[in-house]
């Protein structure tokens, strides 16, 4: 108990230096300036203090010295202006973290004094060895039954949620953090407007949610570095408390908006862009992220992910949204249309997967699974019809059924399942076998 008092005042003075290089402003341009004196010190992702309170990041080293993207706006400086190496990123997670909100500096947000953890972790770090790795673990209650039955999450698994604006993300995003049984739930809102930031952990996040979370949020005005900054941030927090052994629910809003920082960055050290705007190393720096996280090796606990991706115009074959699915255990798409007639969350079931089945579920659950697929494809396939006034009862008994079934299935994936996935599959075996019970008379 005595060392966790003293961890942060240990933590503080470990950090302590006696001496900093120092160099200069050689060149000032609104996004970006070049320092001499400081080739031999500073290394790639490395941070400098530029003037008496400005700091800007190392992305590039040649003889000429060291191209910096400072992190505010640059109106000010002058040549010859101080420039001091502060060394690598790193941030100190702790316990004390739970219940607040940081910056991607670990700087708190929310108005309350936080102290930094007892070791300094840096925000750049390598997976678990991939033949270290424990395979997925049990899956997971959600109190959400499309999520508990048809899609299930299995710990450890990594989940890409690819939606619109304005299509019930970030209402999703919350009701998973309050219901899924985690040991600590990491949020990182990445872009996100200052307004809806406030709303997210007020209105739809919650005291509940909150009480359990650490929230790393980044918002749109803050620099390209800082917002890309917000993803390290958030996932080396989840591995802090993997490695003491907890299960991570990690969300993170969005990784496009940290695909897109990422460009900016890109763009401002000279790479060229290729992917519909995007750069070359966009895909290697999204499928490092996502590696991060799912499960951990011996002695670790897991981290959870659910990954949410914007797709403008449900455009699935975009550059971000078409790595996010090679690198995943599973995408769940939302659908405006499903959205606009009133049905949350507003899964596009055919549309989505989880690789965690048929491990997940048993051979009976798998059954029904499959059984309610098949349903909701002949709707999808006749539903046009039906509009119209040209289906014809009688002519495909399966085609029959699904229009039957469709009702309560839509109902079905709507619900909320409170007793855990053991009753929501009872539920769904209820409204298939009432159908066939309905065509038998």
């Amino acid at each position: 108990m005595a060392d966790q008092v003293f961890d942060p005042l240990i933590a503080q003075i470990a950090e302590a230096r006696s001496c900093y290089s120092v160099g200069q402003v050689a060149d000032v341009s609104p996004n970006s300036l070049r320092v001499i004196g400081l080739t031999r010190v500073a290394a790639l992702g490395d941070v400098v203090r530029l003037g008496d309170a400005l700091t800007g990041e190392v992305v590039r080293v040649d003889p000429a010295g060291c191209l910096v993207m400072a992190e505010g706006s640059t109106a000010g400086l002058r040549l010859g202006a101080r420039v001091i190496h502060l060394g690598p990123r790193s941030i100190a997670p702790g316990r004390n973290w739970i219940g607040r909100i940081v910056d991607p500096d670990g700087a708190p947000i929310d108005g309350r004094p936080l102290f930094p953890g007892p070791e300094r972790r840096a925000l750049k770090a390598p997976p678990p060895p991939p033949t270290e790795r424990r395979g997925l673990g049990q899956r997971l209650d959600t109190g959400l039954s499309v999520f508990d039955t048809l899609l299930p999450i299995a710990q450890g698994q990594r989940i890409g949620l690819f939606a619109g604006s304005g299509v019930g993300k970030s209402r999703l995003l919350s009701r998973l953090a309050r219901g899924v049984g985690a040991d600590v739930v990491v949020i990182g809102l990445i872009g996100e407007r200052g307004r809806e930031v406030r709303d997210f952990v007020e209105d739809t996040l919650g005291p509940e949610g909150l009480a359990k979370s650490v929230v790393i949020a980044a918002t749109s005005d803050r620099s390209a570095l800082t917002r890309a900054r917000a993803a390290d941030t958030m996932m080396t927090v989840a591995e802090y408390f993997r490695d003491q052994g907890a299960h991570v629910l990690m969300l993170a809003d969005s990784i496009t908006r940290f695909a897109e920082a990422q460009r900016e960055v890109a763009a401002a050290t000279g790479e060229p862009a290729s992917l519909r705007g995007f750069p070359p190393s966009m895909a290697q720096q999204v499928m490092s992220l996502c590696e991060r996280a799912g499960p951990g090796a011996a002695g670790q606990g897991d981290i959870t992910a659910i990954l949410s991706v914007l797709v403008a115009g449900s455009d699935m074959e975009e550059p971000v949204a078409d790595v996010m699915r090679g690198v995943l255990d599973g995408h769940v798409v939302l659908d405006r249309k499903i959205a606009e007639r009133g049905r949350y969350p507003a899964v596009d079931l055919l549309r989505s997967v989880s690789r965690s089945l048929p491990a997940a579920a048993s051979e009976e659950e798998n059954r029904l699974i499959a059984l309610t697929r098949r349903y909701l494809g002949a709707y999808d396939k006749t539903e046009l019809m039906l509009q119209a006034g040209l289906y014809a009862e009688g002519n495909d008994p399966v085609t029959d059924t699904a229009v039957r079934l469709w009702p309560m299935l839509d109902a079905f994936l709507a619900s909320e399942s409170l007793g855990g996935a053991g009753q929501a599959f009872e539920a769904l075996g209820r409204i298939l076998e009432a159908s066939d019970m309905s065509a038998a008379h």
